[in-house]
């Protein structure tokens, strides 16, 4: 099976493809990082589509969710087996055939490789690393990342599990005292895991030391059975996630040693003596590198593959009548499709670029964290919580508006949406609800304000913008926006709404609201001043990014994208522009004109542009995506998979027949 069907290619797509005016190649490149990783990852993604313990199962659609779970362990036992074989060299080649183990779908062992080894390895001191790492790397143990309990997730400082250690035994009690402090949604915790890194207040010689980490074993390593004093399950069906068993965990004073405390930082002596970290917010660097892969991983391909199904079968689908007497039109000669579909084009990019840039700054500033230099941790932490908000709100909106691009068969499983839809939405409530991190966002935002207004010094960063002197009165005239004009637009927006939420803060301080109130009746200026930000941030990004392309031709439509994303992100924030007289009426009316200038010079690459992102069919997984486009004939035998068609009279029959009487 080839990474894309190319056998009969619909004469509509490739008519498509024959009107680009650049080379998709070197986007896909751009994307990628580059053309040795676009060959790294088509090496892995054409050793997946060609393997026949994935081609050849059953599709994913028309299994039970017990099905899917055990296909899913299946297809895991399959992935460890090719990596104890070296098929898979490095964790690159492990991350680029994964994605086509699992398409869309959660693995069950996902977090072993996501949180549970990067967490021993950003936690474990050098002997507890040579004890653990190598059985995790070569899965003997397999483990989760338990934190959340079903009272309390965002507010880590509430959670109630206790480890409360014990001198006289050096083990540490793990207990859960209430009901609201078992342990609520960890994925693979159900069934599938031996192991967790559990997340507990630490309580030594009578005083509590706050949260800290424990690995502990929850399963006999042979039999698989939960151990004494352990009581752990599967939470039951979600809104999608059925490859996964997320699960609940519930401690009855199970004990552990003392040296499965993960003692890189904080550590417990024998005699029960608590060892302060040197480094507070050790635990930051893990974090921002998670949120960078939501929004690459999530985000931006989640969106980026909803539009190019969209895209495709925009081009495929015709329907009604656009001029009278001519056979029906392609559904994306519309205007009111383009302006559906092209805008989230060019927002799938611009989180792909936001992406790539907080990925590369993580590594950047690790060595940094690592020597212990965590001076500019608060502005990652807080920039990284509002970028993976922003971007996994925008893919989860944008995702739907897909849906609906394609009408009703967008509705089936076939068209590969809702499964990519649920798997992206997932996102959104990671860590919390979204409005929890664009608060956190907000909290540096006001610091910085306040840093900015006292003039102590210039801010760089992010947050630059602060305290640089702009326009009160914006430069766009008809024609192009410049690049220089759209990026003063929008920090000119950014720093009014954040200097509009401090300025009410603190005038409600002023009135004798304590500090608590005051920010609780700011918060939702707070939260909108934190979207501005992490706009000003993808803006940026995207300038950044095409900066650097040499390629003329992807450039030009490369700088359409941008374009599109600026001027459409100003005409849907249209009041925040023009509240202050930034923008006029007619200068609006201007931005309005371009982009409709936009999406007819888009339209002749719309395909090639979606062909950029180089997904596979088997990750699409959707019948309207195709990358050949013979649609209907394949929806056609789609269907006929259905087990309801297994037969002529479905046995329910039984149920109607005695109320027949024809």
């Amino acid at each position: 099976m080839p990474r894309f069907a190319k056998d009969r290619v619909n004469p509509i797509l490739a008519k498509e493809r024959a009107k680009a005016t650049f080379d998709p190649e070197q986007i896909t490149f751009l994307l990628d990082g580059g053309d040795f990783l676009t060959k790294k990852r088509r090496d892995m993604e054409e050793i997946a589509c060609n393997d026949k313990n994935l081609t050849e199962a059953k599709d994913y659609h028309f299994l039970s969710r017990p099905e899917k779970y055990n296909e899913a362990v299946r297809k895991a036992g399959h992935y460890i087996r090719m990596l104890k074989e070296k098929s898979l060299e490095n964790r690159a080649d492990a991350y680029f055939y994964g994605n086509l183990v699992f398409p869309n779908e959660t693995a069950p062992i996902g977090l072993h490789s996501g949180m549970f080894i990067p967490t021993l390895e950003a936690q474990c001191n050098a002997e507890q690393k040579d004890k653990w790492l190598p059985k995790a790397f070569n899965y003997e143990i397999i483990g989760t990342y338990a934190q959340t309990e079903l009272g309390h997730g965002t507010n880590v400082r509430g959670l109630e599990t206790m480890a409360t250690y014990d001198p006289k035994t050096e083990e540490f009690i793990l207990h859960s005292p209430t009901l609201t402090s078992i342990k609520w949604w960890p994925g693979g915790l159900g069934k599938t895991c031996n192991c967790a890194i559990v997340m507990a207040l630490l309580y030594t010689r009578g005083e509590c030391q706050g949260i800290h980490g424990f690995l502990v074993q929850l399963r006999d390593l042979k039999t698989h059975q939960p151990l004494p004093g352990i009581t752990v399950g599967d939470i039951g069906p979600k809104f999608g996630f059925d490859t996964i068993d997320n699960g609940f965990l519930r401690f009855d004073h199970f004990r552990v040693p003392r040296e499965n405390m993960l003692m890189k930082n904080a550590q417990v002596l024998k005699d029960g003596t608590y060892v302060k970290p040197k480094l507070e917010k050790h635990a930051y660097g893990a974090m921002i590198f998670i949120r960078a892969m939501v929004v690459l991983d999530q985000a931006a391909r989640g969106l980026a593959q909803a539009v190019t199904i969209a895209i495709r079968y925009s081009c495929v689908r015709h329907q009604s009548e656009l001029k009278p007497g001519e056979p029906e039109p392609q559904i994306l000669e519309y205007k009111t499709q383009q302006y559906k579909l092209f805008p989230q084009l060019a927002s799938a990019y611009a989180f792909w670029f936001a992406g790539l840039k907080m990925r590369e700054t993580y590594f950047m500033l690790n060595y940094e964290i690592q020597q212990g230099n965590t001076e500019s941790l608060p502005e990652l932490h807080a920039t990284s919580s509002g970028i993976k908000a922003y971007s996994s709100n925008g893919a989860m909106s944008g995702i739907e508006l897909c849906r609906l691009s394609c009408g009703g068969h967008g509705y089936s499983h076939a068209s590969g949406i809702p499964k990519i839809y649920v798997q992206t939405t997932a996102a959104c409530t990671y860590e919390g609800e979204n409005t929890v991190l664009f608060l956190q966002t907000a909290k540096y935002l006001m610091k910085a304000y306040q840093q900015a207004k006292q003039q102590k010094s210039s801010l760089s960063g992010s947050v630059a913008y602060l305290s640089e002197v702009t326009n009160n009165r914006s430069k766009v005239s008809s024609g192009p926006l410049s690049v220089e004009d759209v990026l003063d637009a929008y920090k000119h927006r950014a720093a009014r709404l954040v200097a509009k939420a401090c300025e009410k803060y603190t005038k409600l301080q002023g009135k004798g609201r304590e500090a608590y109130n005051a920010w609780n009746q700011t918060s939702i200026e707070f939260v909108a001043a934190a979207q501005a930000h992490c706009q000003v941030y993808v803006v940026q990004a995207f300038i950044e990014k095409i900066s650097n392309v040499s390629d003329a031709d992807a450039l030009g439509v490369l700088h359409a994208l941008f374009e599109l994303y600026a001027t459409f992100g100003i005409s849907t924030n249209a009041a925040d522009f023009l509240a202050d007289g930034y923008l006029s009426a007619q200068q609006l009316q201007i931005v309005d004109d371009r982009i409709l200038d936009l999406l007819a010079k888009i339209r002749p690459n719309a395909v090639a542009l979606v062909d950029s992102f180089d997904f596979t069919d088997r990750l699409l997984g959707s019948v309207l995506g195709r990358y050949d486009g013979n649609v209907y004939e394949n929806l056609y035998k789609w269907a006929a998979q259905s087990p309801l068609n297994a037969k002529e009279v479905h046995d329910s029959y039984r149920f109607l027949k005695p109320q027949s009487k024809l």
